[in-house]
């Protein structure tokens, strides 16, 4: 949100966006044009967007949760088409090294690996700011690879080398919020989600090199760790009796059984689980319902992908 320059003193200054230069701010998103095909459903066809709140649109109490936090963030895709057209010297180099043409349009499939984590105590010791949470989250992108169709094969023109550095992981959100905190995780990050699934159904436009491009983007949810797995995915706290975010295993059960193992839970399956938990259609006792849900108890609001991480063995 800042630029930071070093002053003749040697000393840090902190500088506005408005004083970027053009350089600077064409790197951040909301700089380059682009258009989707169909347009996205319930996301403005505005391209000129940079850091928006990420309470926006959002009372102050939704409902019986007080919103009580800062949270900043990007547009999807807007900071997408920042991403892709940082790499643009990339793609074009990885379709000659293909010997493709340049002027090629694609479509393009783009795999993105979405992370979210707790990044701890960021309080502040001294001054008199607001009142708000100690602990931030961060959600962020990964530009994982592009491919492109030709000859009835897949082609590979961009792959990254290094998917856990931080300097290819793309900040999209950041909010003061404990990652516990399932309400607050679910109001900010909700409309971003939403823009993600928007996204599933059409084609980005997007002129590189002075051609339109077309893209295409896959999401993996892979960069989560089981605590966080286990909050967006409505489950009960690693404390639980069901130990596993992959299967329906109990502690008892998962140390009897050490070497077999297999995925049973789904995303979809644990949104019909929190239906189940929510309006007790069979009208059982706390425990019996807690035994039928197997642990899910919040409503599910992003779709992971199953990673070793989670494994009860």
């Amino acid at each position: 949100m800042y630029r930071t320059v070093k002053a003749i003193t040697g000393r840090q200054i902190f500088q506005p966006l408005h004083a970027l230069r053009t350089a600077e701010k064409s790197l951040l998103p909301g700089y380059h044009p682009f258009e989707w095909e169909p347009p996205l459903k319930n996301v403005s066809s505005n391209t000129d967007v940079g850091i928006i709140d990420g309470l926006s649109g959002v009372q102050q109490s939704v409902d019986d949760y007080p919103v009580d936090t800062i949270a900043k963030r990007f547009r999807y895709d807007v900071a997408l088409v920042a991403a892709l057209m940082d790499i643009e010297e990339e793609i074009l180099e990885g379709l000659k090294i293909n010997d493709l043409d340049d002027y090629v349009k694609g479509p393009f499939t783009v795999v993105i690996k979405e992370s979210c984590d707790g990044m701890g105590d960021v309080s502040e010791k001294h001054g008199s700011g607001p009142a708000v949470p100690e602990k931030a989250v961060r959600f962020s992108f990964t530009l994982m690879s592009i491919t492109i169709t030709h000859d009835n094969g897949s082609v590979k023109i961009f792959e990254e080398n290094k998917p856990n550095s931080e300097l290819c992981c793309k900040p999209l959100c950041l909010m003061l919020a404990d990652e516990s905190d399932h309400e607050t995780l679910t109001t900010i990050l909700s409309p971003l989600i939403a823009e993600r699934e928007a996204m599933k159904n059409s084609a980005l436009i997007l002129y590189m090199a002075g051609i339109p491009r077309i893209f295409k983007f896959i999401f993996r949810g892979t960069g989560y760790d089981e605590k966080l797995v286990r909050e967006v995915e409505g489950l009960e706290a690693s404390g639980s009796t069901y130990i596993c975010t992959l299967c329906d295993a109990t502690r008892l059960e998962a140390s009897q059984n050490l070497i077999l193992h297999s995925i049973t839970r789904s995303h979809a399956e644990n949104l019909e689980r929190y239906e189940v938990w929510r309006s007790n259609p069979y009208h059982e006792a706390v425990d019996e319902l807690r035994s039928r849900v197997k642990g899910v108890s919040a409503k599910p609001f992003i779709e992971t992908v199953p990673s070793i991480d989670a494994l009860h063995c």
